[in-house]
């Protein structure tokens, strides 16, 4: 019998000019407590969008949101469900991952150029259970792993962090 809670993540946060893509792997425990992305208060993902965009980290969520999206930016998880007992990405049930739909994704958003995964487990889930399934479409995109935003990469400093992750701006 299966003890490890079944998680699901949320619905994507896409405007209809979207060009760039943020991909973790499957929220925390404080973030679906919260129903927001990266809302652990340790987690550097909100301070590094505020400082890359120019806005407040205390405005509130929907405004922070909102403020992604007239950047142009989508946030997502590669997986739709999974299990995992916690919040670490080490936890997760490998044979329990069911991945999101992309092909129908990026068929709905197709200015999307661009693809960055928040630390390697979401680079792995993407390669393993979606990548296969884009087919031709997956030669239309850039695909780039930055360091994961979560408190539990604590061995890079957040200045490194965000020096890695301006490579969200275009044209760097």
């Amino acid at each position: 019998m299966q003890t490890t809670p079944r998680l699901e993540s949320f619905s994507p946060l896409v405007g209809s000019f979207a060009a760039t893509l943020i991909l973790g792997s499957m929220p925390g425990q404080a973030s679906l407590a919260a129903g927001e992305y990266y809302a652990h208060p340790q987690n550097a993902f909100w301070k590094i969008m505020a400082s890359l965009f120019a806005f407040s980290v205390s405005l509130p969520y929907t405004e922070r949101c909102q403020r992604l999206l007239t950047e142009g930016i989508a946030v997502w998880d590669v997986m739709r469900y999974c299990r995992r007992e916690g919040s670490l990405d080490t936890a997760i049930v490998e044979d329990s991952i069911v991945a999101n739909d992309f092909v129908t994704f990026f068929a709905s958003y197709p200015g999307i150029s661009r693809v960055f995964f928040n630390g390697g487990k979401a680079e792995q889930a993407f390669t393993r259970y979606v990548r296969p399934q884009l087919g031709q479409h997956a030669l239309n995109l850039t695909f780039r792993r930055l360091p994961s935003t979560s408190p539990a990469n604590a061995r890079m400093p957040f200045a490194e962090k965000e020096r890695l992750w301006h490579e969200l701006l275009p044209g760097v």
